[in-house]
């Protein structure tokens, strides 16, 4: 069964397939679909998971094993097996037609791929996978979609643009999905759910300040603490809004913390940062600073924040700016 990206959300609403393919070049798309599969299967408790890279000389007889060893505190499972090199070989090949002929009961299969030429597609191995379950591709976003898509996702957010707002942001990424997905989350930080204007929107994101929230990040991940400090002072000179500053700050902690979990469960670095939602930058530094911080100071993080954001909203008292100085100081180390 094929599904289009679109379909993806109300199909997991209505139940699970026992397996899922997403295949496509568009990383961060990817790496969404594949979130929202694994989210359903958390919410309908399977709750134990394996993760399988499929890469040179990967034993295929894990992934049959893997599906039915049950753990004793889990009746369900998540099995998320992914081919980097979107071609299994004669082995893989096999093996998968032989696992789907006979999918194992209370476990969901995801499979993930690179985008695949048509000979790929065509087959045995693939087309087996198509009829055992559902098949998502993720098709590129072309520079005249991105107004479309950037629509799509305002709606998730709650929010409508202007034509002319839509094409001004559109033309600020260049058709880099992630700096798209960034300038979209500010926009729902920084301004009310409802229709947004094209000054609104030119104000939010176009309007670069001296110092750029997104910094933030940054510093956390090269351990610069003068840095840091001087662009957060610059932030709360300028008026930038608290909630974004926080979400920065936090996102990096909760990523870390991901790659944390990850690298403890097994997983080599490449993989883990991959399982995490690293990309760009993160790639880069991440390894470096994950060995390191440890899971209590990200842990700590993650809870303080959840502190700043109630003194932002005025419910407990308090200054967010010293509290987010504290943590990103402690995130740096």
């Amino acid at each position: 069964m094929r599904l289009d990206l679109s379909e993806l959300r109300a199909h997991l609403k209505r139940g699970l397939e026992k397996l899922y393919v997403v295949h496509g070049d568009e990383l961060l798309l990817t790496l969404e679909a594949s979130d929202l599969i694994r989210r359903a299967c958390r919410a309908n408790e399977f709750e134990e998971r394996t993760v399988l890279v499929a890469e040179s000389r990967f034993d295929w007889t894990q992934l049959k094993d893997q599906a039915l060893a049950i753990s004793l505190f889990s009746s369900k499972k998540l099995v998320d097996l992914r081919i980097p090199g979107g071609k299994p070989g004669k082995a893989g090949s096999d093996a998968l037609q032989n696992y789907v002929q006979n999918l194992p009961e209370d476990v969901v299969t995801l499979i993930t791929l690179p985008g695949l030429d048509r000979n790929t597609k065509n087959a045995k191995w693939f087309s087996a996978l198509e009829k055992a379950g559902a098949s998502i591709e993720v098709k590129k976003v072309y520079k005249e979609q991105l107004p479309s898509w950037i629509n799509q996702r305002l709606k998730l957010q709650n929010q409508t643009a202007d034509r002319d707002a839509v094409q001004l942001l559109a033309d600020r990424v260049e058709g880099n999905l992630v700096s798209a997905k960034q300038e979209i989350l500010k926009l729902g930080l920084l301004l009310p759910q409802g229709h947004l204007t094209l000054d609104d929107v030119r104000d939010a994101v176009v309007d670069i300040a001296r110092f750029e929230a997104f910094d933030l990040g940054a510093a956390i991940l090269k351990g610069d603490k003068a840095v840091f400090a001087r662009t957060l002072k610059g932030l709360e000179r300028e008026g930038v809004a608290p909630p974004l500053v926080l979400w920065v700050i936090t996102e990096e902690a909760r990523v870390m913390l991901r790659v944390k979990y990850a690298l403890d469960s097994g997983m080599d670095m490449r993989s883990a940062l991959s399982e995490a939602g690293a990309w760009g930058l993160r790639q880069k530094l991440l390894p470096g600073r994950v060995n390191q911080i440890s899971v209590d100071t990200l842990q700590e993080a993650i809870i303080q924040a959840a502190d700043i954001d109630k003194q932002i909203k005025g419910l407990i008292p308090g200054n967010p700016w010293e509290q987010l100085l504290i943590v990103g100081l402690a995130l740096i180390g």
